[in-house]
């Protein structure tokens, strides 16, 4: 997928869910009148805005139909840009309602912790509930009866789901279902912060009290190896350090590791609670500072102010004697407590190379008593 041009707005998409409520639309009717679907196929939204749909594909037998939308996510980078959200409609008995079923490239729920309870399809609430409401809608306007099975499918989406973290959070076989409004933002990062919640509820659920919070594999790695944490204690918060720290001050655990990079513990150290690049960057003028109050005489710290990056100004102070990477995790650790606030929990910062080898980690502290 290119990039959007500059000279115009983000374009906006359509979530998952919001494609598979108007691939139940077009399929219920189909089944209902024993006829064509409706092309395009219109469905409200959470907020009650309407919008429609069209179609990809459609099949009838006896029955069942079935429907498939092609999700349009705009001008995100979402992995499921341009996947086939099929859904297949049966009948079921009168008063048997709603009931959902994981198809080809769905996901099924295997943790608790999460909205739903292990079993179930990952078909998250808000899309469900977007599905019954479009349903009884049909029913009022055919009517028939609002009951049925529906199936959701995703072809080609288990290996989609590779790419995200429900395999972290114990969603086995395909991707999710998700939307809370039917809309994707563009560049929002949403669906993201959204799995990394998921993380610490599926860990709070787990019975875990110790969990590590890392910006990227080799960090992980580094930690799992430094505490032999299990799979469910690693959260891989990327960049999104402000959003774990945050859900965990609401939704607290006993002892909190924060796993990266130089560079990037460095940016949190500074005050940033995101750390993608396009969003902050290492001031170095204020890392000069730091290499000043760690030792390093006004030639080294000039240099420091000046260097290409912030692995290259750890160089250049190691070179020196000055240990850079201690004050950088006392720094973060100072910045994540506060993004903590009063919550009790255990704390520390770990800081490593990018060969995953260990350059400082700090004394476990309680936030709350800092």
């Amino acid at each position: 997928m290119t990039e959007a041009p500059r000279d115009r707005p983000l374009r906006r998409g359509w979530t998952t869910g919001a494609c598979a409520t108007a691939a139940v639309r077009a399929a219920f009717e189909a089944l209902a009148t024993n006829g064509q679907p409706p092309d395009p196929v219109e469905i409200a939204l959470p907020s009650g805005r309407r919008v429609a749909f069209a179609l990809a594909e459609f099949t009838r037998d006896d029955g069942f139909a079935r429907a498939g939308v092609v999700k349009d996510a705009g001008d995100d980078p979402d992995v499921t840009h341009g996947a086939l959200i099929r859904a297949t409609v049966r009948r079921a008995a009168p008063g048997a309602g709603v009931t959902f079923k994981a198809g080809e490239g769905v996901g099924t729920i295997t943790r608790p912790g999460l909205p739903l309870p292990p079993g179930e399809p990952a078909i998250n609430p808000v899309p469900r509930q977007m599905m019954r409401q479009t349903i009884e809608e049909a029913g009022r306007k055919l009517g028939v009866g609002a009951d049925a099975e529906i199936e959701i499918s995703i072809p080609g989406g288990e290996e989609l789901a590779k790419h995200t973290l429900n395999g972290r959070l114990g969603i086995v076989g395909g991707l999710s279902i998700l939307g809370t409004t039917g809309i994707v933002t563009p560049f929002s990062c949403a669906a993201w912060i959204d799995s990394i919640h998921r993380g610490v509820d599926v860990a709070r659920a787990g019975g875990l009290t110790h969990v590590a919070g890392t910006t990227g594999s080799t960090s992980e790695a580094a930690v799992r190896k430094l505490y032999d944490l299990p799979e469910a204690a690693l959260i891989e918060m990327g960049d999104f350090v402000g959003g774990f720290l945050k859900y965990l001050r609401a939704h607290p655990v006993e002892r909190v590791t924060i796993g990266g990079g130089f560079a990037k513990m460095t940016k949190l150290a500074q005050g940033r609670l995101d750390l993608h690049s396009k969003r902050s960057s290492v001031d170095l003028a204020q890392l000069s500072e730091t290499a000043r109050g760690a030792g390093a005489d006004a030639e080294t710290a000039s240099r420091v102010k000046h260097a290409n990056s912030a692995l290259d100004a750890l160089l250049i102070a190691r070179a020196e004697g000055v240990d850079l990477a201690a004050p950088v995790a006392h720094g973060a650790w100072r910045t994540a407590a506060k993004a903590l606030g009063s919550a009790h929990i255990a704390l520390e910062i770990v800081v490593f190379d990018r060969e995953g080898r260990l350059l400082a980690q700090t004394p476990i502290g309680k936030v709350g008593d800092a």
